[in-house]
């Protein structure tokens, strides 16, 4: 059981945490973050060792452990959205159904929900009896980017485990453990930009140094002209797709990979834009006499811009942050920003 959590990247205090639950778990947990930051493994390991049973064999409990990881055991229950966006009522019915049943090998029945977040309300609603009203055997572990995504009735029956961004240089230990070289390891650990599902996703693709170039270009290249800004939008999308393709596994069904390729892009483009946003800061502190972070950087190309204009600049990329967070059109947002960047006022 001590190994259970060993492949978790970062995330120490909440691996404590769950390790300390484990013998006398809540009825309900809420892991919520943001995307890609290992929510659904860390909350995968904590219902495989949910299911172990300290007083049968080891070779029982490696079973169990296995079956488990593999979303086979009997006594795990994965509820997944029906469809390309939602869990709905018809689902959360029949969780509420097979709730109320014992369980089939050992003493726990565990329902991890990987994209509770989809949960529609009279879905949240059809589970909120049972959430309220659990039976001593049961545990719900469900998965979403923040509690704001339930009516609170539903987040307020679970004990919420919050997990962040794990630091730069965590994440790059981890990848020079899995055989990557030092500097392939700290580019990786920047693009991920403390995610280690996207850094694990992104582990094999050499295009990942070039994703970050590219948007560290950006200040030199973008202008004011709304075609030229759409040219760049386009060249970045472009980029992303072939990353995005790569990371998503081919055992996976129709629907779920288009969810897992939204997800994957978002985190993808958010990175994006963070490392845009640090030329402008780095281009700002430096001029102020601060230090910079991209040190591979020419120091004489971060002058281009004046230290006012690059706090602004700054500001409206991580504004971008925020819409394509609510799921506007992307290369709209794209497109203004770089025009906005561009512009001299």
């Amino acid at each position: 059981m001590t190994d259970l959590f060993d492949d978790v990247i970062g995330h120490g205090s909440v691996v404590e945490l769950l390790k300390g639950d484990l013998d006398n778990p809540a009825h309900a947990y809420l892991f919520v973050g943001p995307p890609s930051i290992g929510k659904e493994h860390v909350a995968s390991r904590f219902a495989a060792g949910l299911l172990l049973d300290p007083t049968r064999s080891e070779d029982a409990n490696a079973r169990t452990r296995r079956l488990a990881l593999a979303r086979t055991h009997p006594d795990l229950i994965v509820v997944e959205p029906e469809g390309a966006s939602s869990l709905g009522v018809e689902q959360a019915r029949e969780v509420v159904r097979r709730a109320s049943m014992i369980p089939v090998e050992g003493a726990r029945m565990v329902f991890l929900f990987p994209e509770a977040g989809t949960m529609t309300e009279p879905a949240a609603n059809a589970l909120l009896k049972t959430l309220e009203e659990p039976t001593p055997s049961t545990v719900f572990l469900l998965v979403a980017e923040s509690d704001a995504d339930f009516p609170p009735t539903v987040a307020s029956r679970c004990r919420t485990i919050q997990m962040g961004r794990v630091p730069q240089a965590e994440v790059a230990r981890s990848l020079i453990d899995r055989g990557l070289d030092d500097e392939e390891a700290e580019g990786l650990s920047i693009v991920a930009g403390g995610r280690p599902g996207l850094a694990l996703a992104l582990l094999e693709r050499a295009e990942v140094s070039d994703f970050r170039k590219l948007w560290l270009s950006l200040p030199r290249r973008v202008t004011s002209n709304p075609g030229e800004s759409q040219h760049l939008a386009t060249v970045v999308l472009d980029r992303i797709t072939p990353l995005v393709d790569e990371a998503i596994s081919d055992d996976m069904g129709k629907d779920q990979a288009q969810r897992a390729r939204r997800r994957v892009e978002m985190s993808l483009l958010v990175s994006g834009l963070e490392i845009l946003a640090s030329w402008y800061t780095d281009s700002a502190s430096l001029q102020m006499g601060g230090p910079v972070r991209n040190t591979d950087l020419p120091l004489a190309d971060l002058t281009d811009v004046s230290p006012r204009r690059a706090v602004r600049n700054a500001e409206l990329t991580l504004d971008a942050v925020v819409d394509i967070q609510a799921n506007l059109r992307r290369e709209l947002v794209l497109t203004n920003l770089f025009a906005s960047l561009g512009s001299e006022s």
